[in-house]
């Protein structure tokens, strides 16, 4: 039963301050919110599961200034379980900043050298956390989750995965590729390529795959990366590619999605979270009983609610005419 379920979602929340299209005046100002990636796709997923579904914890670690405060409170409002979250003192949350342009897509700035989420694992309440995965039946993290954490504690939160693996945890994994989080390609596409050979689910997206691996957006098809993430160990692998859709493959079986057959046409307003979006809505469907292919429509359909608003997070109010289009 989904309700008897429970998943954890790992990373880091900063600070997001967000200006729109032509909005890039000195004077202009700007909007804060909250977001990350995966806590992004943590909230996503608990709005989905408000009528029915799993429990979703955040894991990841916090100040204790007042935005730090603002975040758990904002957490607990949509539903997330906090009881895993480190409060270090003295510390503070990352920040970045969200610039738009005409067509909706972003570009980021960050401020994240000394976020709290950096030192989740250090020390006892690391310990607790990583101890605690054996007792969820999916953990959800992404390649921005080991980014920000050291060579050390990378270890050690694989060792914790292998470990919940043999408890019977799924694992669902999102490379998410963001330069600037690494020292170099080849240490990102390492840690990358080490949690494919862990992971249950892959939700990877292309031009990640083609960065990750040397190749210009357009040299490496979607067949070619989803095979090459499918033969280091993952079961099941959704690569996503924007508009262009996706390509999912499970079980010798491969469908590729265009997502125009999945969503009518929509005025695109900010791209923010499409990916974190469509894994949470892919996830949900899945661990409902709905095929890959008919998640990844899920997906499309979710992301697409999204990318009409600003931010990373869509006002509640804008989920409820969406989520009834959710089942397959």
């Amino acid at each position: 039963m989904m309700d008897e379920m429970k998943i954890a979602a790992i990373g880091e929340c900063m600070i997001e301050l967000s200006a729109g299209p032509n909005d890039g005046r000195a004077d202009a100002g700007m909007t804060l919110r909250y977001g990350g990636d995966t806590l992004n796709t943590a909230v996503y997923l608990a709005r989905l599961s408000r009528n029915g579904g799993p429990a979703v914890d955040y894991l990841t670690a916090l100040g204790d200034d007042p935005y730090s405060e603002d975040m758990a409170a904002f957490w607990q409002r949509e539903g997330l379980g906090t009881n895993l979250v480190a409060r270090l003192p003295g510390r503070l949350p990352g920040l970045y900043t969200i610039r738009t342009d005409q067509a909706g897509e972003r570009s980021f700035h960050y401020w994240r050298g000394a976020s709290a989420a950096r030192g989740m694992l250090a020390g006892a309440h690391g310990e607790r956390l990583l101890a605690a995965l054996t007792g969820y039946q999916l953990i959800y993290l992404s390649g921005i989750t080991l980014s920000i954490l050291t060579a050390d504690h990378r270890a050690r939160l694989l060792d914790a995965l292998d470990r919940a693996r043999a408890a019977g945890a799924r694992i669902a994994f999102d490379c998410n590729y963001r330069p600037r989080g690494w020292p170099d390609s080849q240490t990102a596409r390492e840690a990358m390529d080490d949690m494919y050979r862990r992971c249950h689910i892959a939700l990877p997206g292309l031009a990640d795959e083609c960065a990750l691996n040397g190749k210009r957006y357009g040299e490496m098809d979607a067949a070619t990366a989803a095979r090459r993430i499918a033969d280091m160990g993952a079961g099941e692998v959704c690569l996503k590619d924007g508009g262009n859709g996706c390509l999912v493959a499970w079980d010798g079986k491969a469908e590729s999605l265009a997502a125009e057959t999945a969503i009518k046409a929509v005025d695109v307003v900010d791209t923010t979270a499409a990916g974190d979006s469509f894994n949470a809505a892919y996830l949900h469907a899945r661990l409902g009983g709905a095929g890959p292919a008919d998640a990844a429509r899920a997906g499309h359909r979710l992301a697409a609610r999204v990318i009409q608003h600003p931010g990373a997070i869509i006002p509640l109010s804008a989920m409820p005419g969406a989520m009834p289009e959710l089942e397959p």
